[in-house]
């Protein structure tokens, strides 16, 4: 069985704003915030990376084996597999893709917290790079309604993921350290500029 994820990403200036705008949709809170633990791994060579595939493990109130592939962009929306599934135990599932041959080639955090409105899942994310929001659901119409709803400009719709957008960074600013982490960033503030985006909450 396929199964496919289809959403946009949107950079955000004024996250307590957006929080108090998702509160009056009366959207349900799904997860309350939780801080999470990503390891993205690959070969030695970097084989999935180079096929734009993706292998992570997550770590916040539970474990997660998460696999992306096959990512289309189209009007703002990010159409790819992917395929999720929990797992008992982080240093148990850690070791065993170390076992396959995989290694860990960064870990990233966030702050997440996750509302249901209707269908469509609205992610909030606190990353050390700053504040996102991802709007996911079945179809563009229902995506974009949300969006909408939340007052957020289509137009400044984020196609780039988070370690893409570190990436970014990195170049722009001459980091030289690895992992996203809040430790790393502690003391650096990073802009809109610096990410080559532009906040949807303008």
């Amino acid at each position: 069985m396929k199964y496919t994820e289809i959403e946009v990403k949107f950079y955000i200036q004024d996250f307590k704003a957006l929080q108090d705008r998702i509160s009056v949709t009366g959207a349900q809170l799904i997860r309350p915030r939780v801080l999470e633990r990503n390891l993205r791994l690959d070969t030695e060579d970097r084989s999935l990376q180079k096929e734009g595939r993706l292998l992570r493990i997550r770590q916040d109130d539970g474990v997660w084996i998460t696999y992306k592939a096959d990512a289309q962009v189209d009007g703002g929306l990010i159409t790819r597999t992917e395929i999720e599934f929990g797992a008992d135990d982080f240093e148990v599932a850690k070791r065993l893709f170390t076992a396959l041959g995989y290694k860990v080639v960064i870990m990233y955090e966030k702050y997440r917290q996750v509302y249901k409105v209707g269908v469509v899942v609205v992610t909030l994310d606190e990353l050390p790079l700053g504040n996102f929001v991802e709007v996911e659901g079945p179809n563009r119409v229902m995506i974009e309604a949300v969006a909408e709803l939340l007052g957020l400009n289509w137009k400044n719709g984020i196609a780039t993921n988070y370690l893409g957008l570190f990436e970014i960074v990195k170049a722009n600013r001459g980091f030289q350290f690895n992992d996203l982490t809040f430790e790393n960033f502690e003391d650096i503030s990073v802009t809109p500029d610096d990410l080559h985006v532009r906040p949807a909450d303008e």
